[in-house]
């Protein structure tokens, strides 16, 4: 699977970027997952909801299922999985895009306002293959993607993440 990590600051605009490629991206006919890094604790449940009691109970994992959807809750003891370790839990798609684990080596693309006061990520990071910004600036090296524009963002993933173009 083909994987392109969406990082940025707090407010950058990551999940709103993500958000608005997932529908062009399945209009080409792709397959698309998502994982996404929480830096804190959460949960998925609601104390006193009946997955909420079986975890609290002591089960490792927890399925829950509708006619909908799944979920799997499974508790970790020990380290956080990694990045490689969580792309096994998932079925095969065309491109899996991952918001965070901006430590983890792999193609990633940067979402970068300048008015939010916060220095880029991509001098530092080889890996930072692009860089999705609200205003004009000097990435270097990295292809430079209008922000306000997912289609053009879209048309670089097909061409440089999937070399379908």
């Amino acid at each position: 699977m083909k994987v392109l990590g969406i990082v940025g600051w707090s407010g950058s605009g990551k999940t709103t970027l993500l958000e608005a490629l997932m529908p062009l991206l399945r209009g080409e006919g792709l397959t698309v997952s998502t994982i996404k890094h929480a830096h804190h604790g959460f949960d998925m449940d609601r104390p006193g909801k009946d997955t909420y009691r079986h975890r609290e109970a002591g089960a490792r994992e927890v399925l829950v299922a509708s006619g909908t959807r799944w979920a799997l809750l499974h508790e970790i003891q020990g380290e956080e999985p990694t990045l490689p370790t969580l792309l096994t839990k998932l079925e095969p798609v065309d491109l899996v895009l991952v918001e965070g684990f901006k430590a983890h080596p792999f193609p990633k693309l940067e979402v970068h306002r300048p008015a939010l006061g916060k220095p880029p990520i991509w001098p530092d990071a080889p890996d930072i293959l692009a860089v999705a910004s609200d205003a004009v600036l000097d990435a270097g090296n990295r292809t430079l993607l209008p922000l306000g524009e997912p289609a053009v963002v879209m048309r670089w993933v097909l061409r440089d993440i999937l070399a379908l173009a």
